[in-house]
């Protein structure tokens, strides 16, 4: 099984976080009521969300920091925000959820998303989102470090017919190279690989649950 990566601050402190990155403001959520949120979850361990229907990844993105490099998408995906759940993942209603029993997924490096996606709903888990995996990384940078970085599955576009797209979102670190350009080389990126192919420096994130907060 993955190595599992569980060091989060607590509940208020992601709070006061998505608060001081003005994250709170791309949702639509009061500082108050984000506060007040955590207040209610704060005797539970795991990752503040706020909702991808208030939040999209194209505005969380730049918000990332990873050792002073500031976080991007990538340029040929510009319909980020059409990465939407997949059948088999249901989000809570309401602004903000907690997502619990985080995991990078270290242990399926290699693995296509074709075949990553059975194993971990196998083993009764959920992969994440591409939303969680930027808040995730918002709040705990260090879980994106080169040649151990992840995707997140949970989140596929789907074409006019239904039919999936074949991308599917990750986050890593840039090389610096091609159109990224050498300025953002270690800069968190928000990019795609394909739902067939491997690589080596790319785990499945997924969580044991998410949780509705009052």
């Amino acid at each position: 099984m993955p190595v599992a990566l569980t060091t989060l601050p607590s509940v208020a402190d992601q709070a006061e976080r998505l608060v001081a990155v003005g994250a709170h403001e791309v949702a639509g959520v009061s500082a108050a009521d984000l506060r007040e949120v955590a207040a209610a979850a704060r005797d539970r361990c795991g990752l503040l969300v706020l909702h991808p229907d208030r939040a999209p990844a194209s505005a969380l993105a730049p918000l990332l920091e990873v050792r002073g490099r500031r976080g991007f998408v990538v340029g040929d995906m510009t319909d980020v925000d059409a990465f939407a759940p997949i059948a088999d993942v249901d989000l809570p209603p309401g602004p903000v959820y907690l997502v619990e029993g985080l995991d990078r997924g270290d242990a399926m490096a290699n693995w296509s998303p074709d075949e990553a996606l059975p194993a971990v709903t196998g083993a009764g888990r959920t992969p994440l989102t591409l939303g969680e995996g930027v808040q995730w990384v918002l709040q705990a940078p260090e879980v994106l470090d080169r040649n151990h970085c992840f995707m997140t599955i949970g989140s596929r576009r789907r074409r006019p017919n239904g039919t999936l797209d074949a991308r599917t979102p990750a986050l890593w670190l840039s090389n610096g190279t091609g159109r990224d350009g050498r300025e953002r080389r270690d800069a968190p990126k928000v990019g795609w690989c394909w739902a067939g192919n491997r690589h080596t420096w790319l785990g499945f994130a997924s969580a044991q649950r998410r949780v509705p907060v009052a």
